[in-house]
């Protein structure tokens, strides 16, 4: 039996929320009392910096731009009429968007209720929406696919599986700009299998983008069904409380505004000034000692709930895209990063929990554990255990082996997978990843990585333009080095043969020699 003193000092490194029952147990983190109160005085500071964002600070001074995602679940704390309208305004406009739908007031041309939604998007714009439906019931009896990525086969697996209702489909193409190409590419193959099957695309369709983008200009051109809108101070990995996640939860039935205020809630509670009293402080706090301010151990996240399987993949944009930088917020080469991966328990502990406990000390795991096990009573299946206690026992058995083997691991206990316990989950780790990024001084709201892989990207279908059309043009047989000569491409040779290598399995390519061995190959077109 614990004594008083034990659960004292069990207590000291256990934050509770009596409002949204929540639990964030740091006590086998093993944070050294020294560096917590080393790290009191930028904490401080980086409240500070979360406070004058919230207020309507710059966060991106390149592109001018603030940060406000913390607005969308209370549109009061805007730091403008206007954008306290335009939020407000939206929420209304998908809630009575939704309830058209739900009521039989918006039917497809055919006179029929719509059925099924399919979501175009990818990033943020797909992987909160993701998270959001698959970890809460859909109440309406609607189903939602995603269409998030550029591959063609994955394309016809999902519209050749929709083709029976297609008909019945709502397709939401969300774009801030209108031009990321993954999402272009997925709305025109869609709009090619409506044209296929004789069906009007433009009375099925909805857009989420930025006022006067190409996708804003194309769905009002075309006359869609509605258009919802993405601001410029909505980044996409931060825009599931937007429409962007809204609108897709409210068709399947999901309360947001349960979702808007479990995050409003756990905004108000992360704003204290108190550490000790701030569960989105002691999180950043935790992650910065145990990876020494240099994200030197990866995070594991395991969420002992089926229902939250995909949390890790939402957290793995949130968290790398945010604080994955080369350069500091003064310029330095610093290469912060945080990574971060998971599945779920207890399927994790027979997979790779196994080097977790005996191979590299290279990590620390989040367990995310929920009280209630399942709507209902629960059957015994062993002795007086049922399911849930097993899987409670496997948590706790888990979380003391790793301790045991000097691992770290963080709690965070939620009573319920709700809408309002999600809302609230979202609204933490949005919150710590802000104050962590303070710490480490860089800026979590910009991705030039991701800008700098898409240039690359366009350069590459340059080169390969520039390629076919020097082949169309000649009939003799070229190799790469005449191709790369014929172009003013040198050092481009290997990029050259993946290109025709690709092109070869996919097009009419006349091929003499054998893309085996490189330096034999010769082409023109066939």
């Amino acid at each position: 039996m614990p004594t008083s003193s034990t659960l004292k000092t069990y207590s000291d490194k256990l934050y509770t929320n009596e409002t949204l029952n929540f639990f964030l147990d740091l006590n086998d983190a093993d944070l050294t009392e020294t560096s917590i109160i080393d790290l009191e005085p930028a904490l401080k500071l980086a409240l500070n910096e979360m406070q004058d964002l919230e207020n309507g600070a710059i966060a991106n001074p390149e592109e001018n731009r603030t940060v406000g995602h913390y607005w969308l679940r209370n549109h009061t704390l805007a730091p403008s009429i206007e954008i306290h309208k335009q939020i407000e305004d939206t929420i209304n406009s998908v809630k009575s968007f939704a309830a058209t739908v739900h009521r039989g007031q918006l039917l497809n041309p055919q006179g029929h209720p719509f059925t099924n939604i399919l979501l175009i998007g990818i990033g943020g714009s797909a992987l909160g929406p993701q998270f959001i439906a698959d970890a809460l019931d859909p109440k309406t009896g609607m189903n939602i696919h995603f269409l998030d990525n550029t591959d063609p086969d994955g394309i016809d697996r999902l519209l050749t599986g929709l083709s029976e209702v297609l008909s019945e489909t709502l397709v939401i193409v969300i774009s801030k700009s209108g031009g990321t190409a993954e999402t272009r590419n997925g709305m025109l193959e869609t709009q090619n299998v409506f044209t296929n099957q004789g069906l009007d695309f433009a009375r099925q369709a909805i857009a989420i983008t930025g006022q006067d983008s190409q996708l804003y200009k194309l769905a009002s051109g075309g006359n869609w069904l509605s258009i919802f809108p993405m601001w410029d101070w909505v980044g996409g990995r931060t825009s599931v409380m937007s429409a962007v996640g809204l609108l897709p939860a409210a068709l399947l039935g999901i309360d947001i505004e349960d979702l808007l205020a479990g995050a409003a809630t756990m905004d108000e509670v992360t704003r204290t000034r108190v550490i000790s009293e701030n569960p989105a402080a002691l999180l950043a706090q935790a992650w910065f000692i145990l990876g020494e301010g240099k994200g030197s151990k990866d995070m594991v996240v395991l969420p002992y709930k089926d229902r939250l399987l995909l949390f890790s993949r939402y957290l793995q944009q949130l968290i790398m895209e945010s604080l994955g930088k080369r350069l500091d917020t003064q310029g330095n080469v610093v290469h912060q990063g945080l990574a971060v991966y998971g599945n779920k328990g207890s399927t994790d502990q027979h997979a790779y929990v196994q080097q977790l406990r005996d191979g590299l000390n290279n990590f620390f795991v989040t367990f995310i554990e929920v009280l209630s096990d399942r709507e209902g009573s629960s059957i015994l299946v062993d002795g007086q255990n049922s399911s849930g206690d097993y899987l409670f026992g496997f948590r706790q058995g888990t979380q003391s082996a790793l301790s045991a083997s000097d691992r770290k691991s963080i709690t965070i206990t939620i009573p319920d997978v709700s809408a309002r316990s999600i809302g609230a989950l979202i609204a933490l780790y949005e919150r710590a990843v802000g104050l962590y990024a303070s710490l480490i001084n860089i800026n979590a709201y910009h991705q030039p990585g991701v800008e700098a892989g898409k240039k690359a990207a366009s350069k590459v279908l340059e080169i390969k333009n520039s390629m076919l059309e020097l082949l169309s043009g000649s009939d003799e047989y070229l190799s790469i080095d005449e191709i790369c000569r014929k172009l003013s491409l040198s050092g481009q040779e290997i990029l050259i043969y993946h290109i025709l290598r690709h092109h070869a399995a996919n097009h009419d390519l006349d091929i003499m020699g054998s893309l085996t061995d490189p330096t034999s190959v010769k082409v023109k077109l066939g």
